[in-house]
């Protein structure tokens, strides 16, 4: 007998992870290069302030991939896949 968890995702969190499984797990990969590249171009053409809020996407984007590849191995709550 399984024990209900009073804890379960909200239908605002199922529908996020529904779209976000969708996306390929490299798409956040190449979007924080192209920050890291971009800002880098920027900082060569002395834009420094807006080769540094542009840099600072990178970290945002690898994280986005890392709840992209959690939502794909592990989905919804395990209530939901009994």
């Amino acid at each position: 007998m399984l024990l209900q968890n009073e804890n379960t995702e909200g239908t605002t969190a199922k529908a996020i992870e529904e779209q976000t499984s969708k996306l390929p797990s490299d798409l956040f990969l190449y979007a924080s290069l192209a920050s890291m590249g971009t800002s880098l171009a920027l900082k060569c053409i002395g834009k420094q302030h807006t080769a540094l809020f542009v840099g600072q996407w990178a970290a945002p984007f690898l994280l986005l991939g890392i709840y992209n590849k959690l939502v794909k191995l592990e989905g919804h709550d395990a209530q939901d896949k009994v």
